[in-house]
């Protein structure tokens, strides 16, 4: 059993399955919801967690009435949450998620954590010890950025889920082992996907990958790239595949080398699109 920390997003998402998105006053039933909690390091953590690991998600949930949703998710299915503001009163930021029924693509409109970022001081002492590895999805830089530093000076791993471009990720890079990025990665100054690749490999990030969907994974590992296909699926619900990669990547990496540790994430996100929401894929044995 591994130990991951989990940096970042902490939100509650409100996940509606319909025909299509709604037009400009237009009003629609969903064929079918669920609630749970989100964000790309929340949904990892999960994951992690349900591969046998421990799992603790370093963000802000805050002590508004709402957030005891997003506790009771991440209870059930244990992952631990060290909070950096728990006295904060205000709502947790809410994501509204509509997934087309007949495609499983989604469109998403949150207010993600731009208002609530906290400080270096918010970090609980003793956060690091006995962890195994840990993953930044951008969305706390001030406190990622501390982690990452500390993570590297003790040789803990870290992980970057590099979704979109974030100000401030410049600053974590130096500290990454494993910069796993999404198509949609654009760096300043890069507009291509060799671009990127250099931009990463300027700050010494030893292992590079590149996901594109449902096409294949383009890696650049210790000088060597090359491209992994991923499994071929009809596809229910995207919402949270990436997410779902990250944390099953992170689990994967502690015991097999980068291509492998890629490909099986592959296999599990692949796996959870085949159902509807981000924590169903989980319930089958």
């Amino acid at each position: 059993m591994y130990h991951g920390l989990f940096v970042g997003l902490v939100t509650l998402d409100l996940i509606y399955l319909a025909d299509s998105a709604p037009q400009n006053n237009q009003k629609l039933v969903a064929a079918d919801y669920t609630v749970a909690a989100g964000g790309p390091a929340t949904n990892a953590a999960v994951t992690f967690a349900h591969l046998g690991n421990q799992a603790t998600v370093l963000g802000v949930v805050g002590s508004h009435s709402m957030t005891q949703l997003i506790r009771s998710d991440l209870e059930n299915y244990r992952v631990a949450i060290a909070d950096l503001e728990p006295n904060k009163p205000t709502p947790p930021p809410v994501s509204s998620i509509i997934v087309t029924q007949a495609t499983g693509e989604r469109a998403v409109i949150s207010i993600n954590a731009a208002k609530t970022q906290a400080s270096n001081a918010s970090i609980p002492a003793n956060i690091l010890p006995n962890i195994d590895i840990v993953l930044i999805d951008g969305h706390q830089m001030a406190v990622s950025k501390a982690i990452a530093q500390t993570a590297k000076a003790e040789n803990i791993p870290v992980v970057i889920d590099g979704g979109s471009w974030k100000a401030g990720f410049e600053e974590i890079l130096p500290f990454v082992d494993y910069a796993v990025c999404s198509v949609n990665f654009y760096p300043p100054g890069c507009d291509a996907e060799e671009q990127v690749f250099d931009y990463l490999s300027s700050f010494g990030i030893p292992h590079i990958a590149m996901t594109h969907g449902e096409q294949p994974i383009a890696y650049l590992s210790s000088n060597r790239s090359g491209t992994i296909t991923v499994p071929q699926i009809a596809a229910i619900d995207t919402l949270g595949a990436g997410d779902i990669f990250h944390g099953a990547f992170c689990h994967y990496i502690l015991s097999e080398n980068f291509t492998n540790a890629l490909a099986q994430a592959a296999n599990i996100a692949a796996s959870s699109c085949q159902f509807f929401g981000t924590r169903r894929w989980m319930e089958v044995k």
